[in-house]
């Protein structure tokens, strides 16, 4: 009959003394303490998985004591009981962490990137990584995605807000919580410490995009886009824009493959509600597509704006703001790329009589429908082509310092 292993005590470990061959001193349960001829005290864990014999460390006196061995080895024994072998869940978990240890932010944040941000518009894309390598990867780029904290991360977006750039604060903080929460997605991190945050930096104001409503000083800003000596890509999208009034980065990405020119319409999918929608264009609108297309018709790329690099890649998204400031427009207290949106709703309504859905329709923006999303895509199609044309016209009377009189129109 086997002898019963007498429990071990600490006196016992303390006093055990090496020999010439490796002997053991058992624990029971399977836990043993193994001495080597050198001096070297390891615990070790035997038992049986899937009828075969095998071994598990557990640690090394003294830096394990024996309390802690005995906890290692009930883990275990609640691991076999579950079906589980320890030994192989050791492994996972080792591999767990090295992956964990390797996988810092700025790691995680460029695979963020590549699967999330690559179905999102190139400029929005382009700033959101800018942002992240300006202000956190310096400070958070190496830290493991999974140990990152909610004073870390305060920290760095304080940095931003000190230099006096709060709304690049907050969209910092919303880029690391969205990094975090993909981390989380695929196993990487446990939990976002980015709720935690919340109200801890100062709103943001709203800021209206600048944009004038005084005809006359709209009619003098013509005059300037149409001295515009630069490039004349760059002069055609700047004096295209306050005719199709869209978003800028939409301009931007437009294709000749989007454009009829013969039916005078440009089709694209909205960026902000991915519809698909409808720009009817104007006279003067088509006479500058087709002024630019022998220069940016024929390139690979397909777009009607190429950007000076390569025909591969489209117009920058700061051209037009940058083209303004060299014209002497004030683009922050005066007119924006995407301020000619605010004037023409304005003026539309104001000067010419147009009504609000139809203008609000041609500005792309959500308008309730029963009717469902596919009307929504043509609806005030007439009275829109009508309408394009009209502002056309009223444009080019304030451009060429015509007197303004106000029309009421019955639509």
């Amino acid at each position: 009959m086997a002898r019963k292993a007498t429990p071990l005590t600490d006196a016992a470990i303390r006093n055990a003394k090496p020999a010439e061959k490796t002997r053991k001193l058992f624990d029971g349960g399977g836990l043993y303490l193994e001495i080597t001829p050198s001096g070297g005290k390891l615990w070790r864990f035997k038992y049986q998985f899937a009828g075969k014999a095998k071994l598990l460390a557990v640690g090394r006196w003294p830096e394990t004591s024996l309390s802690a061995a005995r906890r290692n080895r009930e883990e275990a024994r609640e691991l076999l009981a579950r079906g589980i072998d320890p030994g192989e869940a050791r492994k996972t978990e080792k591999l767990r962490q090295k992956a964990l240890a390797e996988n810092t932010f700025e790691a995680v944040a460029r695979e963020w990137d590549k699967r999330y941000l690559s179905t999102r518009a190139a400029s929005h894309r382009d700033k959101v990584i800018r942002r992240l390598e300006v202000y956190v990867f310096p400070y958070l780029g190496r830290r493991p995605v999974s140990d990152i904290t909610a004073p870390e991360i305060l920290a760095c977006v304080r940095r931003i807000e000190a230099a006096n750039k709060l709304e690049t604060a907050h969209r910092a903080l919303q880029a690391v919580g969205q990094v975090i929460r993909f981390a989380i997605a695929n196993g990487l991190a446990e939990s976002d410490p980015t709720p935690a945050l919340r109200g801890a930096l100062p709103p943001v104001s709203p800021r209206h995009m600048a944009a004038p409503t005084d005809p006359a000083r709209v009619g003098e800003i013509l005059r300037a886009l149409d001295a515009f000596q630069g490039s004349p890509i760059v002069a055609a999208a700047i004096r295209l824009l306050p005719l199709v009034f869209c978003r800028p980065g939409e301009l931007i990405t437009m294709r000749w493959a989007d454009v009829d020119l013969e039916a005078a319409e440009w089709r694209y999918t909205v960026t902000k509600t991915k519809a698909e929608h409808l720009v009817p264009l104007s006279r003067q609108a088509i006479a500058i597509l087709r002024d630019l297309f022998p220069l940016t018709g024929h390139l690979p790329g397909g777009w009607v704006f190429p950007g000076g690099r390569s025909p591969m890649q489209h117009l920058s998204n700061a051209a037009i703001n940058a083209a303004y400031r060299r014209l002497g427009i004030d683009t922050r207290e005066e007119l924006t790329g995407h301020g000619w949106r605010a004037v023409a709703r304005t003026l539309l309504h104001e000067k010419l009589g147009f009504p609000a859905e139809a203008i609000e329709h041609q500005l792309a923006h959500r308008v309730p429908d029963a009717l469902g999303k596919a009307y929504n895509r043509t609806k005030f199609a007439e009275v829109r082509r009508k309408m394009m044309q009209a502002w056309a016209d009223y444009l080019d009377r304030l451009r060429d310092g015509a007197e303004i009189v106000p029309l009421r129109k019955s639509l």
